[in-house]
């Protein structure tokens, strides 16, 4: 499945692949402080190091950029759950996503407070990558689960459900940063601590759901 892409931009050089990730770095870092509303292309420039004009260069809108770097985000963590295509044991699958979503947490937490963010604003700007590739993936994926079931591999539920309950307890880890620090004594948490809530995440979820 293909987002919705931004305007077409010139081919890329191994050069242009580098500026973008400078632009998409500091993209992430504005869109995630100011929203899309507050964050200016002025501002996104500035902390890429480059000209203005070489942004809409790349991006010849705000809202193109923005939407290049949410497509990203969410592509992201759609291919996280290739575990549900590549295995057809609903323990493995389903253990194998959530660790990646709790990791892509860690890894990348200004992507997922942009997209919190966006969602909280009612998804003026990606609406439609919600009810396109999105419903599209989660269909998908509520087919497996539904199979599944038919085999009595795991037990009777409404896939869906179980999918927010997923995204809510992973997102968690980077939406709400701020407040696990705070709970743990100022500090962010540990490797070790990080991979003992995994593991409860992981064994809480799979007793949920396995027959």
């Amino acid at each position: 499945m293909t987002l919705t892409p931004p305007p077409q931009r010139p081919a890329r050089s191994a050069g242009r692949e580098l500026k973008e990730k400078g632009l998409f770095e500091a993209a992430r870092s504005v869109f995630a402080e100011e929203g899309f509303k507050g964050a200016t292309t002025a501002e996104i420039a500035r902390r890429a190091g480059v000209p203005k004009a070489n942004l809409h260069y790349y991006f010849p809108t705000k809202e193109a950029l923005y939407r290049a770097v949410t497509e990203e985000i969410l592509s992201d963590w759609l291919a996280a759950a290739s575990s549900f295509d590549e295995n057809d044991d609903p323990k493995q699958a389903i253990s194998t996503y959530v660790a990646a979503k709790m990791d892509l947490a860690r890894a990348d937490p200004l992507g997922s407070r942009i997209w919190a963010s966006e969602i909280l604003r009612g998804a003026p700007v990606i609406k439609d990558f919600l009810e396109t590739t999105l419903a599209e993936w989660l269909a998908s994926r509520e087919a497996i689960m539904r199979r599944w079931i038919a085999a009595g591999k795991i037990r009777s539920l409404e896939p869906r459900y179980f999918f927010y309950m997923i995204w809510a307890t992973t997102q968690h880890y980077a939406d709400f940063e701020d407040q696990i620090k705070a709970l743990n004594g100022g500090a962010p948490l540990s490797d070790e601590q990080f991979q003992k809530a995994k593991a409860q995440a992981i064994d809480t979820i799979l007793n949920g759901v396995m027959p």
